[in-house]
């Protein structure tokens, strides 16, 4: 007969073989049906037939001289077998889970005793019993024959139960699912996932998750959030509802929990709180209502621009801001949202709180649910008040350039033909009128600065006297006076005129003269004020002897009438020799500024 140790002897020659006859099995076993093991008290695998061999898929070699443990899908199953074994006890079709070769799990039932002598254990015998097909045969028979086990499998939430020590005793398909993981029935405790966080961040300790405190204090828990982290990394944040359950006389017989996955609602609220953002800080007013018209949501810069606070303004029908000239507006609007459409930007009128009208522009938007469903209308209103100042002020500066410019046309051509008749030649026409022209683009550059809004009359007299030099030979005196454009332009003109023969004939004309410029405003009896203007010039009459006092040119005739005329006064112009002298007064209020004014044409061809 073929010796029943032969297999253990080839394959674990470091075993005493007489040993073998201690082994109380017969032959049969070496090639039957049945899965035999033999194992050491310490639980190293002593023998193995051909049929436990087969079971896990293990070859001789790989499998003899190693310890049991290393088998079993969980080692506290097999010390907890072992430690019985070595009591004295027999294990009779305990179901426990092995780990085959290839990484698989078959579920057997084992059948073992030991084998003593004196008292001690020699040697373990370990039927197995392949029972993997008829536990997926049970657990289908179960499901099929338990209706509320295929639902709660079905159910989108995770849900588990536990034993009243808080180990799992079931979870779905969708707590796998939530905790990334298949959690261990029977031994995993507390939850089915790894680790628990609070919602701020800090790790939860076993004893503190919500499960193990509804078991503890056999109490419900509600509304908790939590963090879960999964086994690769990523965090879950759920609502956790732990309930203890009870038999009928009011013991704790477990419990069990459901998980709800807050990943898109946190989304969704994280989006919220930025839409919800960026609407609040918005610069425009943005209004949310519902298709018959009613205002829904109100943010800041609405409240700004229409003067309803948002308690004021929600609930409201949105008519409220809109004048009865303009009621079709709505109409037409609501029929568009109704439509799916939008209202691309338009200009209109709205009106505030107080009864003022505003221009604003408008973009509306159809609002939908979940569904798509169309169930109101956005609204973003844009203060267009400024653009349409500056519009405004756009289309009064473009006619007064018109006036300007027609009048700076007017100036030249009548510089042009005066001048032309008082120049002995081609040169000195040249000279003069260009001389004539640039100090006209002086005045022209103090009222560019101020955006033409007037010129003090100080900085005329310097821009104008600057180009001649001898400033210690002058002295300005007079209160700070801003003129009008056009005073500046024709006062500019008299000023260069007279710094002009002051340069060629008189005190200017060498280091010895003196020229003296003095403004004042004088009261009248009739409450008007008067402006007036003094040009004091004194000089050694030797020093002039190419000056001819009765000669009367171009400047002459601005001096004594145009610069005048063109601002509603009167000039004086006194020559004698070693001095000249002018005087110009006007109404105050026709040359100095009290507010922006629209320049006006001056004709110039009858003063000239």
């Amino acid at each position: 007969m073929k010796s029943k140790f032969a297999g253990l002897q080839s394959a674990s020659p470091g075993y005493d073989s007489g040993l073998q006859s201690k082994f109380d099995f017969q032959d049969f076993f070496e090639n039957g049906t049945l899965a035999l093991h033999v194992i050491a008290a310490d639980g190293t695998v002593l023998y193995a037939n051909k049929a436990a061999l087969e079971l896990l898929g293990y070859p001789a070699e790989d499998y003899i001289g190693r310890h049991v443990a290393e088998f079993y899908a969980n080692r506290a199953e097999s010390d907890e077998i072992l430690e019985q074994l070595r009591r004295g006890a027999t294990v009779n079709r305990c179901p426990v889970k092995m780990r085959t070769r290839d990484g698989g799990i078959k579920n057997v039932e084992l059948t073992s005793n030991g084998k003593y002598e004196n008292g001690k254990l020699l040697y373990i015998r370990c039927f197995t019993v392949n029972v993997t097909e008829l536990k997926k045969s049970r657990d289908e028979i179960t499901r099929d024959e338990d209706p509320f086990r295929q639902i709660l499998e079905s159910l989108p939430v995770a849900i588990y139960t536990t034993d009243p020590g808080g180990k799992i005793t079931y979870y779905n398909k969708a707590a796998a699912q939530l905790a990334g993981r298949e959690p261990q029935v029977g031994s995993d405790e507390g939850g089915v996932t790894l680790r628990l966080f609070t919602t701020e961040g800090n790790e939860l300790p076993h004893a503190d998750y919500p499960m193990v405190m509804a078991l503890k204090e056999n109490g419900l828990i509600r509304n908790v959030e939590g963090v879960a982290q999964r086994p690769d990394g990523t965090f879950v944040p759920f609502l956790t509802l732990p309930t203890p359950l009870r038999d009928a006389e009011g013991n704790l017989t477990g419990s069990v929990n459901m998980l709800f996955d807050l990943s898109e609602h946190k989304r969704n609220e994280r989006a919220r709180q930025r839409l919800s953002a960026i609407v609040e800080s918005s610069f425009d007013a943005i209004i949310s209502k519902d298709l018959d018209g009613f205002i829904q949501s109100w943010n800041v810069a609405a409240e700004r621009l229409f003067g309803y606070s948002a308690d004021e303004a929600v609930g409201k029908h949105i008519t409220m801001l809109i004048p009865p000239e303009h009621r079709d507006e709505e109409d037409y609007i609501i029929a568009r949202i109704r439509a799916g459409g939008r209202v691309d930007s338009f200009e209109t009128v709205r009106r505030r709180k107080d009864g003022s009208l505003i221009n604003v522009s408008l973009v509306i938007s159809p609002i939908r649910d979940d569904t798509g469903r169309i169930i109101g209308a956005s609204k973003i209103a844009r203060d267009i008040t400024p653009a349409k100042e500056s519009e405004h002020r756009i289309k009064l500066l473009m006619r007064e350039v018109n006036h300007r410019v027609k009048n700076q046309f007017a100036v030249i051509t009548s510089m042009v033909r005066e001048t032309a008749k008082w120049a002995n030649d081609p040169r000195e026409f040249e000279r003069n009128i260009r001389d004539r022209i640039a100090a006209l683009a002086r005045s022209h550059d103090l009222l560019v600065i101020s955006d033409w809004s007037g010129a003090t009359l100080f900085d005329l007299i310097q821009e104008h006297l600057k180009p001649f030099g001898h400033e210690d030979q002058i002295s300005l005196s007079g209160p700070v006076l801003t003129l009008q454009p056009n005073a500046v332009q024709y006062i500019g003109i008299a000023l260069h005129e007279l710094a002009t023969n002051s340069a060629k004939y008189g005190a200017l004309s060498n280091g010895l003269g003196q020229v003296s410029v003095t403004w004042r405003v004088n009261p009248k009896i009739s409450g008007q004020k008067e402006f007036e203007l003094n040009w004091e010039e004194k000089y050694v009459p030797a020093m002039s002897t190419n000056y001819d006092s009765e000669r009367k040119g171009f400047g002459t005739i601005v001096l004594e009438r145009v610069t005048a005329q063109a601002i509603g006064g009167a000039a004086v112009l006194k020559r004698e020799p070693g001095f000249v002298g002018w005087v110009l007064t006007a109404p105050s209020t026709s040359l100095a500024v009290a507010q922006v004014t629209e320049l006006h044409d001056v004709d110039l061809e009858p003063a000239l």
